[in-house]
């Protein structure tokens, strides 16, 4: 599970960025395709579309066709997949929820806190209880906040409410009242919450766009959890500390908050050339010597490291010739 997530982590910037630009590109299509008149070429596609002349039954939806194959195509479709593709992704790494989690989110899911000490007021996102049936709180980032606010602007109706919808919880068997979902969609004449299968739907249509392949040549894959163990991996590395990662995450022990954590080999070797430093710099020297006479005349740069501040810095180039003395007998 480690080596998935190393696999992921550099190359999630690939993928948001290609999402973020599907999704703007599918928009502006989408925008062109509606001021063109049924049956011209559609300005910005070099002559590639035809907006298509559509039956008024599918009034609401907006085709185009290619002039070279004919081939149709539902613009408005392609860019509801792209915007909820995008918005998958980005509350998925900004949060690091899980899945059922994402799907559970509504309106009434931001809130705000003011702090006691500053007086200043603060958004935050409430999740729902979910696997350990814990609510908890998270701080929301401006990141978030633009995604959550983009969200909402494009689901308010006439009347500036989220509809309310019906959705199947699939672990309870049971359907959950109406809510304002933040992940709900048009479907034919009705709204209709998004599904666990849906959402990795949108995760496979943006990966193909990206391209991305894993060590074996293949398509990589990303599921909604790989999002998950990337933002413990992330949080961790860049300082958050572990039990504060946990609570954020829900988890109820903190070895399951350490188990989503990938440990880079590079990252463990520091830690553990930094650990036997301090070790050996809060020990006293004559320890060292002692056991370097009774050991003989050659010892270790690594033990001399220990005798002074200086010692580290001359020790490298020492051991340097200690690795090659060990090599050289080795093979003799």
């Amino acid at each position: 599970m480690d080596q998935r997530t190393r696999e992921r982590l550099p190359v999630l910037p690939v993928l948001v960025s290609t999402a973020d630009r599907r999704r703007r590109a599918a928009a502006d299509l989408l925008q062109a395709a509606k001021s063109t008149e049924p049956g011209a070429v559609i300005p910005g596609t070099d002559g590639t579309l035809r907006r298509s002349i559509a039956p008024k039954a599918a009034g609401h939806l907006t085709w185009a066709e290619e002039t070279s194959g004919g081939r149709r195509r539902n613009l408005t479709y392609e860019e509801e997949e792209a915007f909820w593709a995008f918005a998958a992704i980005e509350v998925l790494r900004l949060t690091g929820i899980r899945n059922e989690e994402l799907l559970e989110l509504t309106h009434h899911s931001v809130t705000q806190y003011r702090l006691p000490s500053t007086g200043e007021v603060v958004p935050l996102l409430q999740i729902a209880p979910s696997k350990t049936d814990t609510e908890r709180l998270l701080l929301v980032s401006p990141e978030l906040a633009d995604v959550l606010s983009t969200i909402i602007s494009r689901l308010r109706g006439p009347s500036r409410a989220i509809p309310l919808v019906a959705a199947y919880d699939v672990r309870e068997k049971v359907w959950n009242p109406p809510m304002p979902l933040l992940f709900q969609r048009n479907i034919g004449s009705e709204h209709r919450a998004f599904t666990p299968t849906a959402i990795r739907k949108l995760l496979i249509s943006t990966l193909t766009v990206t391209g991305l392949t894993n060590a074996d040549g293949e398509a990589l894959t990303f599921s909604p959890h790989d999002f998950r163990r990337i933002f413990v991996t992330d949080a961790i590395m860049n300082g958050l500390p572990p039990h504060i990662a946990q609570v954020i995450c829900g988890h109820r022990h903190i070895d399951t908050t350490m188990g989503c954590r990938a440990v880079y080999p590079a990252e463990t070797i520091e830690a553990h050339r930094a650990f036997i430093t301090r070790r050996r710099a809060s020990r006293p020297s004559e320890e060292y010597e002692s056991r370097r006479k009774r050991s003989g005349t050659f010892s270790s740069p690594i033990s001399r490291s220990g005798r002074c501040p200086s010692a580290p810095a001359r020790a490298a180039s020492e051991l340097r010739v200690f690795m090659s003395t060990l090599v050289s007998d080795t093979h003799s």
